[in-house]
């Protein structure tokens, strides 16, 4: 971030990978989505966008070039000029966003920004990461693939717009580090404890049936061994359940941190706008994280 004057400051963020998924124009839709959400997160709009793209001489190139129309589409879709970019040779395909937006100074959305009481909204549910780990086994049914790919496109637009709207300040979105890692980044640059109730995690519907599978990604465990000792988990909660809150999430959503003054409002305008949002913890004095 980079304040041009005492109205404006720049957001520039990039992040590219490998495919989640097997259709080409839905890969370069989420990966799309997955870099612009980082202005979102950060209380922005995203306005220019340049392509890096790792793409393979010997594969059709409809295929390639599918990847490109999906993450132009999916620009186009958040009112994003995609101005050119670059392109390199590799033996797998990668692609995703170099993704430029601007944010007013005094009202930019940061991990820092949460306060003691505030409820915690979270706007995506929760579980991508062991459905495309089941996609990349050929586990996943049709059904479970299109439902978390729905999920992965969808623009965080919405939900940044929001909390924008409702002037919050505590935010960021839920994406590699899982719920938990991005929470406890979260806490400790808020210097406060988070709480979180099981009961009201929202999940994509066969999440939990592949985390009792042990259908687990690798970076579930690497986020469970660098966040776990921040973390408390009451009785009663499964070993399944609570890899599953380390999940890492491609394009998830945004966790957000709601005065409770400010709360009903917030949610009847997130229901008025289809933006799903669901209240699953709150901030109180201390530190770490809790689950319960």
């Amino acid at each position: 971030m980079w304040k041009l004057d005492s109205d404006r400051a720049l957001v520039v963020t990039t992040d590219f990978f490998t495919p989640v998924v097997d259709d080409p124009y839905d890969f370069g839709s989420i990966a799309a989505a997955n870099s612009l959400s980082d202005i979102y997160a950060m209380g922005g709009k995203p306005f220019l966008a340049l392509n890096i793209a790792a793409l393979m001489p010997d594969l059709p190139v409809e295929i390639n070039s599918e990847i490109l129309r999906g993450g132009a589409e999916k620009a186009r879709e958040a009112g994003v000029v995609i101005a050119g970019g670059h392109s390199v040779q590799d033996t797998e395909p990668k692609y995703g966003l170099v993704a430029i937006g601007f944010v007013h100074p005094r009202k930019i959305l940061t991990k820092g920004g949460v306060r003691a009481g505030d409820a915690l909204v979270l706007t995506k549910p929760l579980g991508f990461g062991v459905i495309t780990t089941a996609l990349k086994q050929e586990k996943a049914f049709p059904e479970e693939i299109a439902e978390v790919v729905h999920w992965m496109k969808r623009l965080n637009q919405e939900a940044g717009s929001l909390a924008a709207d409702f002037d919050l300040r505590g935010g960021t979105d839920v994406t590699g580090f899982g719920l938990l890692g991005h929470a406890v980044e979260m806490a400790q640059a808020s210097k406060l404890k988070l709480r979180f109730f099981v009961e009201r995690l929202p999940f994509i519907s066969s999440a939990q049936k592949y985390a009792t599978w042990g259908t687990f990604p690798g970076g579930m465990f690497d986020n469970r061994s660098h966040f776990g000792p921040s973390v408390q988990f009451s009785e009663g909660i499964s070993q399944e359940m609570q890899m599953l809150l380390f999940d890492p999430q491609t394009s998830g959503g945004l966790l957000l941190a709601v005065p409770q003054k400010k709360l009903k409002a917030f949610l009847n305008c997130a229901n008025e706008a289809s933006q799903p949002a669901w209240v699953i913890g709150e901030a109180e004095a201390g530190e770490g994280i809790e689950v319960v």
